[in-house]
């Protein structure tokens, strides 16, 4: 394509260079000579720039300049300043200090010589052509622009296109980038850029398979449009003939989804001629180039351009162009743009026919004396005609003679030579811009993918600037008029986004409105009557020449416009007229305008094309009218059918600035730097000429008026602050220290204002500011410097005067030196001081220093040790007073042994004589004991078990009276809230009755309004029966002619009473609209007190919805206390029964025998003493048991020594004994070993089975509250159901009512529509009548002037012949002498005789023409009235749906607040869910951690009971070694004999254990069978009640479902009534046409009566009083006009109004999207912390299968325990027979256990007293896990439920978001469809118009007519 590039290979370069200021640049710039005082721009004449000067002496208004070393002199105004030197190559001229014309070309000039060529201009960018090649667009340069912002990158046309593309994305509004400027400026190529940016960036990343990305096609239409709308100019080789205007659409991510574009101002002379240094478009040579080799074949070419005349006139080849190259362009991107093979050869086939075409133009010859055109030589035209599908002899005859309709009759028209040929032009142009303007077409549906869905768009305008020639035409006026109209958008843009930001940082501004300076010129042009009508009237008038055009225009525009003025000779001596734009006074010639606006076409040649075979011809001319044989009755006009070129024009400029007002635009100035192309070198006349034209200066400008230099406060200070740095640190924020600044400075406060945040500056105070700051600087600098040198020469003085101190010391100890040389006392010192410590200070204090440093480096460490030994030392101390008291103890112990041992030695004698009789019995009395031993394990391990249970269960009910206490505080609480609620329930119902009264009354006044309608029907009857009347006496008159003022008085009296009838009608309708505005008032009134009452009742509904739910958690908690009572009581009461089963028990053992009461108060003796020695014991146990065996070894000593002096018989009993005894220890050692081992299996299965207890009491608790909580949650969804229906039902109620409110409103409005379009209709009529009425006694009064002239023409002609008979006569006597004479009198008479003739049949010819041309007029007023009348309609029904429209916005806006509201409440319900579910986390944690805290005490007192156990064997060991030693043998018979008699005591009792163990063990069993039963149970429950649930939501999906079918049903309902209105509509718009064909009827009948009068004079006359008729329809229907204008302005507001409403509500709704989002990321964290808890509650059922597996193994260990027990049974029975034995010895030890068992219940009382205490504490322990343990399971449970309904809450929110996004759709579809309608309106108006002027152009013919007639 033209200015294409190869990309080369390797990496892309890197950009800044050509972007960048660099630092050498600054340096240099800053380094720059300059006086700020002195420094000034002066003009330069020679080239129009400037030159820079230094000011040398000021004489009043003369200044004298010094220049190149030369004095001038200037004036003042001439002069501008300087800016400082760091001011140049600026990136923004908005920011120079000084901003006259001089400063900016010198910016410009400076950057574009250091190869800079983007500039910013405030909103501009100004791009200077740099005619060569930068690699500043490559992909690494958009990667430096990619998401920055303006000022964060260099000035670049990327910076402008993602600036857009910034405001596009954050703001969501749509984007416009202007691109204007002069031929050869760039503008095409920073286009391509732009649209490159987009598609690289933004790129969707979609593409089907074998098919072009749509980023491709987007830049693959360049080479297309270049080819055929490009060509080279002077200026430019490749410049754009056409202004294009580039939509490109994305989507809601930002990605590109379609482009689109519009073309404007096709340069089509330039087909037809070129100028030499010129050429025409480059699609012609890029036919011509054989890229594609079989396309001239087929376009019938040859091989040499030369041989086709259209497109040799001007240079054939452009170096800078390969034609090939780009005609591969151009047919790879027709391939790519999805354009067919057929297509594409149809393009290239039809531009080759304009070729030949031109060649044709040659081939006519004049033939005849009227020269009319022929062809000889048709090898042109047979090509013409073959490559459009066309008969060549046909259309040649066309061209020659095309065919005209006159009258119904077709009639052939001869042509000149010059005619034919303009003819064929005209076609060829026709055809090339249409054939145009269908490639574009079939590309932007190529670019538009209908899949991808279109969200904004940024528009690229590529239109030439402003253009000022020394010939100024046509189009120079048409690019002019829309640089005025692009100007004043700027203007109106930029300085309100200025004022905007001085309103915003809160300066004192009254608002300036810049745009209003271009409007006078715009108004010039388009107002009625002015520059642009008066062309279209010209343009439409047949006979109008330029003379004429001209004359017009200086008559109706001259003096009266102020931008209208004479032409200035200069340029152009032949200019016309001049305008007065705002960049320059321009001169045009409007030579030849009038034809180029008409733009001819042979219609007749059209026809054929559109009858031909070409297939793109065809379509090019598919909507112009032809030549049909017979018009078509129906066809509706197209838009551009019949419309000049400027009308066309004019409306597509008038499209493009709606659409740019639309936009947020972005503006790039383009400029040509000379005119040579050459690099870096720069014309300044004609840089100033274009920044004139582009508005460069007239943004300066405005800059200059407000305060262009701006400055945040933080910068100014950091900047500034050296002027006053004492003020600036004593002011309170930095807007005051601006100001002290300021003020300081003393600058005038006009200068400067002080924003919120910036600090703004008029133009050129930034250079005062920075003159001020320098002097301040140098001022500084020079105290500065003066310190240092101070500073510096006093360092000087000091070093001097401290060298010279230092001498004299110096000096003094050489002369103390010397003089102590020889002095001996010295000597003597000097061999004495080293030796001396004080010498050795140094020394010594370097060693300490030393080993402090090394002390302080190892005190960390040794106070750590010292720290670490004292606590050994103080552990140690602590096990020694341990041990000391251990000692103590045990000394007091081994007293008392002593104490027995003496006792027992003095019994030894008894005890030797019973020592053969205890002998025999001690086998039996081991087994015995072995046997009394274990049941007395399994008595205790149950004593033990039983006071566990009593201590739970005394806990347990302690703890149930106190919830009961708090539940009946809470039960009474709930008691006083309730009674609240009811109170609140009997307000809300009383109320509830008021708004029924409300409402009641509103409906009496809606049927009061129905009422009035009906009265409004009547009276519209009544009007339709007075207009049939009135219609009946319009016959009667026609039928009566010759009564004609008896009926005209008749018709005056009707409308005499019609008016008074009319006057009436309105009195009615003023009172109706008094009566609709009040009855409004009283709706709205209504209306917003029941969205008070709906607001109440949601709120009220809200609270008992959260009162139910407390009162359901209140009647759970209730529950479960209740069932936790009878627990309670009923285990109450069985522990009662249990304690005294107990009691009785321990009474019955303790009386049965002494036996058994010995061993308790020996057990429980032991029992105390272990408890209040097992420290002790752990501690000195090894000291203890050596001092026992030491003693031992004595006392067995002197027992030895006793026991030999005993008689020798008792030797062998002895060893007996001693073997014996050794038995009985190791059978109590096994005893003692199995006792121990079975008590700690009782114990862990106990505390299992304890655990099991627990655990299944606590999942039945759980479970049941589970499943109350579901029963409480179903019987609450059914009652919020419920409400909620109820709810619904009230609004439905509510909105039923509203909508018969609105419906009877829209009513009310449609009947006064009617009724005020009715009185128009009659008003309309009767003016009509009464204009026919005088039309009718018009035509009678000419008829009877006609008959009186035809009496007199008949009397002149009787007295001609009387005068013929007396000449006759006078001949036949007096003439036969003078024939000759006669004879040449009779041949004048007769000549004269033949000249009235035809004079009479001109007239009549003429008054045939003018009959004529009278009922065209007749039938265009008709056309005009009916069109007028259906767009009054239309504009109605417009207003009527606006109104309509709002309405039902507010309706849905207030719907969206209401949905706010909810949504806000429901974030603030989720917010409080969220703490609540963490502070039970946190509760289910303490409690957890509690748990396992008492798990951790109850391991550990299981330890410590564990050590009691085994230290009480231990004991018990060693006391039995001691017994046995000394030999206690009598302790030993009683003991056997205690344990024979507690076999035979407890025998019965173990037997009655047993059974009752079975039983409870068979209890216990069918007990966990039953609770596991009940377990399966709830579980099955549970998935039940899920399964409802999830039955429960699929109810409620359905439900959703069958409302949204309702709201189908109302949607289709609606559209239903929509429908019916609008065939009423047709019904009123047939019934209106049907009076208009009336209308028409009647006007045939008076056509019909004036066309009997044939005479010259009537027509004349009738002539006259239609030129006066149709004045008065042609006013008539302007002022129809300037109403229909009004109408259409009307709606023009209203539908910005829509606008504007359409953008809050798509706000609202983005509102709505961002804050359901905040709602789904809080349902995804309930939703996580729901998993969280339902997983933690699948741990606790892990946890309860763990427990059953350990009671199902506890189970497994009862049944083993039942098995030893039998065996200790039949064990037992073996013992029996012992028993039996055993009781006569029993006997003896009776007394002796008496005093035994007295001390044995004592001490087991104790013992029984402290273990009770200790368990009622751990059962207290154990109450209070279990009520946290509790409250967990309720919070959770609370929370599960709370959880459910924020999810339903979420589901609904989700569901109003759905409806909100569907309802936001219908009601854009709406504002489509009134965009439609409204455009719709303004097409028809402006037919309406053309109509009109029409019409205005035939009456001026008839006026013209009548003139010539007249004369005639």
């Amino acid at each position: 394509m033209p200015g294409h590039i190869k990309k080369s290979s390797g990496a892309d370069p890197d950009p800044s260079p050509w972007l960048e200021v660099k630092y050498e640049l600054k340096m240099k710039n800053k380094a720059k000579p300059y006086d700020p005082k002195k420094s000034y721009w002066v003009p330069n004449k020679a080239d129009g720039g400037y030159l820079e000067g230094m000011l040398e002496s000021k004489d009043g208004n003369k200044c004298t300049v010094k220049v190149g070393g030369e004095m001038k002199v200037f004036k003042e105004e001439q002069l501008a300043q300087v800016n400082p030197g760091n001011y140049d190559c600026a990136e923004d001229m908005a920011n120079l200090t000084f901003l006259g014309d001089a400063c900016v070309l010198w910016n410009s000039v400076i950057r574009y010589k250091n190869e800079l060529i983007y500039t910013y201009s405030g909103l501009f960018c100004i791009a200077i052509n740099p005619y060569k090649r930068y690699p500043i667009y490559t992909l690494r340069t958009m990667e430096l622009y990619v998401g920055k912002r303006r000022n964060e990158c260099w000035p670049h046309i990327f910076a402008i296109a993602e600036g857009a593309y910034q405001g596009m994305v954050l703001s969501g509004s749509n984007q416009s980038i202007l691109i204007t400027g002069e031929s050869g400026a760039g503008k095409t190529e920073n286009t391509k850029k732009v649209i490159s940016y987009f598609a690289t960036i933004c790129s969707s990343g979609k593409r089907k398979e074998g098919e072009a990305s749509l980023e491709d096609k987007i830049v693959q239409t360049n080479p297309v449009l270049e080819a055929w709308g490009n060509a080279k100019t002077v200026r430019n080789d490749n410049s754009s003939r056409f202004g294009k205007f580039i939509r490109i659409h994305f989507n809601s991510a930002g990605k590109l989804s379609g482009a689109d574009m519009v073309v404007y101002l096709l340069e089509k002379s330039r087909l037809t001629y070129q100028q030499p240094l010129e050429r025409c478009y480059h699609a012609f040579y890029n036919i011509m180039s054989d890229q594609v080799p079989d396309i001239k074949s087929k376009c019938l070419l040859s091989d040499e351009i030369l041989d086709y005349w259209f497109v040799s006139q001007g240079k054939l080849t452009v170096p800078s162009i390969d034609d090939k190259e780009d005609m591969q362009f151009a047919d790879e991107a027709f391939d790519i743009l999805g354009f067919s093979q057929t297509e594409k050869y149809d393009m290239f086939i039809c531009t080759a026919t304009l070729m030949h075409m031109g060649n044709m133009t040659k081939d006519f010859v004049p033939v005849g004396k009227e020269e009319q055109a022929e062809v000889k030589d048709d090898t042109n035209a047979q090509k013409v005609a073959q490559l459009c599908g066309i008969d060549c002899e046909w259309m040649i005859t066309y061209f020659c003679k095309p065919k005209l309709k006159v009258g119904t009759e077709w009639v052939q028209k001869g042509s000149t030579c010059t005619q034919a040929s303009a003819s064929v032009s005209g076609i060829a142009r026709g055809i090339y811009e249409k054939s145009f303007r269908l490639v574009v077409e079939k590309c932007n549906e190529t670019l538009c993918d209908p899949t991808m869905k279109k969200v904004t768009y940024i528009g690229v305008l590529d239109i030439a600037g402003f253009e000022i020639f020394d010939y100024n035409g046509f189009e120079q006026i048409c690019i002019n008029y829309v640089n005025e109209k692009l100007q004043q958008f700027f203007n109106q843009h930029m300085f309100t986004l200025e004022q905007e930001e001085y309103v915003r940082e809160g300066l004192d501004w009254a608002n300036v409105d810049f745009g209003m300076d271009l409007q006078k010129c715009i108004d010039m042009f388009e107002k009625p009557m002015a520059f642009l009508a008066i062309f279209e009237e010209e343009s439409l008038f047949p006979k109008a020449t330029d003379k004429t055009f001209a004359e017009k225009l200086m008559t109706n525009l001259l003096g009266k416009w102020s931008q209208f003025a004479k032409p200035s000779p200069r340029p152009d001596p032949d200019a016309h007229f001049a305008v007065i734009h705002y960049a320059a006074t321009v001169s045009y010639n409007l030579t030849g305008w009038l034809e180029k606006n008409k733009d001819p076409l042979n219609d007749t040649i059209v026809e054929m094309i559109k009858n031909g075979s070409n297939a793109l011809m065809v379509a090019s001319f598919a909507d112009h009218p032809g030549q049909p044989l017979e018009a078509p009755k129906e066809q509706v006009k197209s838009k551009k059918g019949g419309k000049t070129v400027s009308s066309y024009f004019k409306g597509q400029l008038d499209d493009l600035m709606t659409t740019l007002y639309k936009t947020e635009p972005h503006f790039i100035r383009c400029v040509v730097p000379n005119t040579h192309k050459q690099p870096g070198g720069v014309e300044s006349d004609l840089v100033m000429h274009q920044y004139q034209c582009n508005g460069v200066l007239a943004g300066i400008a405005i800059c200059r008026a407000g305060f262009p230099n701006k400055m945040l406060y933080p910068e100014f200070k950091g900047r500034y602050n050296i002027l006053g740095a004492a003020l600036v640190a004593k002011a309170k924020n930095d807007k005051a220290a601006a100001g002290a600044v300021l003020e300081l400075i003393k600058l005038p406060a006009e200068k400067f204002r002080l924003g919120h945040t910036k600090v703004f500056f008029r133009a050129g105070i930034l250079g005062v500011m920075e003159e001020t700051r320098e002097e301040r600087i140098g001022s500084v600098l020079a105290w500065l410097q003066s310190g240092a040198r101070g500073k510096a020469a006093r360092m000087q003085f000091k070093k001097l005067q401290d060298q010279k101190l230092a001498l004299y010391a110096c000096q003094r100890a050489i002369r103390n030196y010397f003089t102590s040389k020889t002095w001996l006392w010295m000597q003597i010192w000097l061999a004495i001081k080293p030796h001396l410590k004080c010498t050795q200070f140094g020394k010594f204090k370097k060693e300490y220093e030393d080993k402090i440093a090394l002390a302080e480096a190892n005190i960390d460490g040794a106070l750590e040790a010292r720290s670490k030994v004292q606590s050994v030392y103080d552990g140690l101390a602590g096990q020694k007073n341990d041990l000391g008291l251990a000692l103590k103890s045990g000394g007091s112990a081994v007293q008392d042994i002593i104490d027995k041992t003496c006792r027992i030695e003095g019994q030894a004698a008894d005890v030797q004589g019973e020592l053969s009789g205890v002998v025999n019995r001690i086998k039996g009395e081991k087994t015995q004991k072995v046997a009394l031993e274990g049941q007395i394990a399994k008595i205790n391990s149950t004593v033990a078990q039983l006071e566990g249970e009593v201590q739970t269960q005394e806990g347990v009910l302690a703890s149930a009276e106190q919830d009961r206490a708090d539940k009946d505080d809470q039960i009474r609480t709930l008691k006083d809230e309730i009674a609240q609620q009811g109170d609140m329930i009997t307000k809300l119902g009383k109320e509830k009755r008021s708004v029924g009264d409300g409402r009641q009354k509103t409906e009496e006044d809606i049927q009061a309004a129905e009422d009035k309608c009906n009265h409004l029907s009547k009276v519209k009857g009544k009007l339709e029966q007075a207009l049939d009347e009135a219609e009946d006496a319009l016959e009667r008159e026609k039928k009566v002619k010759g009564d004609v003022e008896k009926t005209k008085r008749k018709i005056e009296g009707d409308l005499k009473l019609t008016q008074e009838a009319v006057a009436d009608l309105e009195r009615v309708k003023a009172e109706l609209s008094g009566n609709v505005a009040r009855k409004e008032k009283e709706g709205s009134a209504l209306g917003a007190k029941i969205d008070d009452e709906a607001t109440l009742a949601s709120k009220y509904s809200k609270q008992a919805k959260e009162l139910l739910a407390r009162l359901e958690e209140l009647d759970e908690e209730l529950v479960v206390e209740r069932g936790n009572r009878a627990k309670a009581e009923k285990s109450r009461t069985m522990l009662k029964k249990d304690i005294e089963d107990i009691a009785s028990r321990l009474e019955e053992a303790g009386s049965s025998t002494a036996t058994q009461v010995e061993l308790n108060k020996k057990r429980e003796a032991e029992l105390g003493r272990i408890k209040a020695e097992l420290e002790e014991l752990n501690i000195g146990q090894e000291g203890t048991l050596a001092a026992l065996r030491m003693k031992h070894n004595n006392t067995m000593g002197d027992l030895g020594e006793q026991i030999d002096t005993l008689n020798s018989n008792k030797v062998k009993s002895e060893k007996d004994k001693a073997g014996l005894e050794l038995d009985l220890r190791d059978a109590r050692l096994d005893l003692e070993d199995a006792v121990k081992g079975k008590a700690e299996l009782d114990k862990t299965g106990k505390l299992l089975q304890g655990s099991i207890v627990d655990s299944n009491t606590r999942l039945d608790e759980m479970a049941r509250a589970l499943n109350e909580a579901e029963s409480t949650k179903k019987r609450l969804q059914v009652e919020n159901q419920d409400l909620n229906r109820q709810i619904e039902e009230l609004e439905a109620a509510i909105a039923n009512m509203n909508k018969g409110k609105i419906s009877v409103t829209t009513q009310l409005e449609d009947t006064k529509a009617l009724a005020d379009a009715e009185a128009k209709d009659r008003a309309a009529l009767l003016t009509k009548f009464k204009m026919m009425s005088t039309d009718l006694e018009n035509l009678r009064e000419k008829l009877e002037n006609e008959a009186m002239r035809k009496s007199d023409a008949l009397k002149a002609l009787s007295k001609a012949q009387a005068e013929i008979q007396l000449w006759k006569s006078r001949y036949e006597t007096e003439g036969m002498g003078r024939i000759e004479e006669l004879e040449g009198a009779r041949n004048k008479l007769q000549a004269k005789i033949v000249e009235n003739e035809e004079l009479v049949d001109v007239l009549q010819t003429k008054v045939a023409n003018a009959e004529k041309s009278k009922g065209r007029m007749g039938s265009d007023l008709d056309d005009i009235s009916m069109e007028y009348e259906r767009v009054h309609a239309a504009a109605l029904i417009t207003e009527k749906r606006a109104k309509n429209f709002d309405k039902v916005l507010g309706e849905w806006l207030s719907k969206a607040a209401d949905v706010a509201a909810e949504v806000g409440a429901s974030q603030d319900e989720g917010r409080n869910y969220s703490s609540e579910l963490f502070r039970l986390r946190a509760a289910q944690e303490e409690a957890i951690e509690q748990l396992d805290i008492v798990k951790r005490e109850n391991k550990n007192l299981a330890d410590e009971i564990k050590d009691l156990l085994d230290q009480l064997g231990e004991g018990g060991r060693s006391i039995h070694d001691l017994d046995k030693q000394r030999r206690r043998l009598e302790q030993e018979k009683e003991e056997l004999q205690a344990a024979l008699e507690e076999a035979e005591a407890t025998l019965e009792m173990e037997e009655n254990k047993v059974l009752r163990a079975q039983l409870e063990l068979a209890q216990v069993r069918q007990e966990i069978d039953r609770r596991v039963a009940e377990k399966e149970d709830e579980f099955n429950n549970t998935r039940k009640n899920h399964a409802r649930a999830m039955d429960s939501f699929g109810a409620s999906i359905e439900t959703e479902q069958r409302a949204k079918g309702e709201a189908l049903r109302v949607k289709k309902q609606l559209e239903g009534e929509i429908n019916e209105l609008e065939i009423g509509l047709d019904h009123a718009n047939k019934a209106n046409s049907e009076g208009l064909k009336s209308v028409k009827r009647y006007q045939g009948q008076l056509r019909e009566t004036i066309q009997l009068f044939e005479d010259e004079a009537r027509a004349r006359a009738q002539i006259a009083e239609q030129v006066g008729i149709s004045e008065r329809k042609a006013a008539a229907l302007s002022g129809e006009v300037e109403e229909s204008r009004a109408l259409l302005d009307g709606a023009g507001r209203a539908q910005r109004q829509l606008q504007g409403d359409i953008a809050d509500s798509r706000g609202a709704v983005n509102n709505m999207q961002t804050i359901n989002g905040r709602d789904m990321t809080g349902k995804r964290q309930l939703e996580s912390s729901i998993h969280t808890m339902q997983a933690e509650v699948d741990g606790m059922l892990v946890a309860a299968k763990n427990a059953e597996e350990k009671s199902k193994k506890a189970m497994v260990d009862a049944a083993r325990l039942a098995d030893e027990l039998r065996a200790e049974q039949d064990h037992t029975t073996t013992m029996a027979s012992a028993k039996n034995s055993l009781g006569n010895q029993l006997g003896e030890l009776e007394g002796r256990l008496a005093d035994a068992e007295t001390a044995a219940m004592k001490g087991g009382k104790a013992a029984m007293a402290k273990l009770e205490m200790k368990i009622r504490e751990l059962e207290a322990e154990l109450a209070s896990t279990q009520t946290l343990t509790g409250e967990a399971a309720k919070a959770f449970q609370r929370a599960e439920r709370k959880a459910k309904e924020l999810a339903f809450a979420q589901g609904e929110d989700k569901k109003n978001q759905d409806r909100m996004s569907d309802l936001a759709g219908k009601l854009q579809m709406k504002i489509k469809t009134y965009k439609q309608q409204i455009e719709e309106a303004e097409e028809i108006a402006a037919l309406n118009l053309a109509k009109f002027r029409k019409a205005q152009q035939e009456l001026e013919e008839t006026e013209e007519r009548a003139k010539l007639a007249m004369v005639l």
